[in-house]
């Protein structure tokens, strides 16, 4: 049943947004350059990697010594607009028609993060990665990566139709008011390092 959703409205999401996304997609080219999508392998069901498709947010600057500027240096005006309307979301619904991504779930993240995890925070892994997810109501990137996990756990245990549709309504939302689009001082999220006073745990989902 979840999955029939999940096809069902990412099929008429895809068709009301084809417009929107088209004139995004001209915008980046001319705005931000080519190529007009970021695509970047992350963590699925069970953390297997899949190769996750976004609008391109940022430019490919680089210092003299050919290191990536920061992000902050990096994320143009144009691309600092897709994220705060969650524009450059969009193409993630390709990831959800082919079985990759639900709708709503706990972020797909970095496949760098996976031995960082606790076996707590790896849970976040034993449903497929969303859109959205309840970590995203409650705050996005205005969260602590603790913060952020705990929901993502709490989510995997209580599960339902009527909680992804309540999801779904409160992103919309979100969205609309555009809040906890970055951490505080950060132009997006600072890179999750590991919990504080927490030793990651070898589990099968970093393997």
């Amino acid at each position: 049943m979840r999955r029939l959703i999940d096809l069902t409205l990412a099929c008429l999401a895809l068709v009301a947004a084809a417009l929107p996304l088209a004139i995004c997609i001209v915008w980046v080219r001319v705005r931000i350059g080519s190529p007009v999508f970021f695509v970047q392998t992350r963590p699925g069901l069970k953390g297997l990697p899949f190769e996750m498709v976004k609008l391109r947010t940022m430019t490919d600057g680089r210092d003299v010594q050919g290191n990536l500027l920061p992000d902050a240096q990096r994320l143009m005006p144009f691309g600092r607009f897709l994220r705060s309307t969650s524009l450059d979301e969009l193409p993630e619904l390709w990831n959800v028609l082919k079985g990759e991504m639900s709708l709503v779930g706990p972020r797909p993240l970095l496949m760098e993060y996976l031995p960082l995890y606790s076996a707590e925070q790896a849970r976040r892994h034993e449903v497929r990665p969303g859109i959205t997810g309840w970590a995203q109501i409650n705050g996005r990137n205005a969260l602590s990566w603790e913060e952020k996990f705990k929901l993502d756990a709490w989510y995997v245990d209580n599960q339902s139709l009527w909680l992804d549709v309540k999801i779904l309504w409160l992103t919309v939302k979100k969205v609309l008011v555009r809040e906890g689009i970055s951490a505080s001082g950060e132009a997006t999220m600072p890179k999750f390092t590991g919990s504080t006073g927490h030793h990651p745990e070898s589990h099968s989902l970093s393997r």
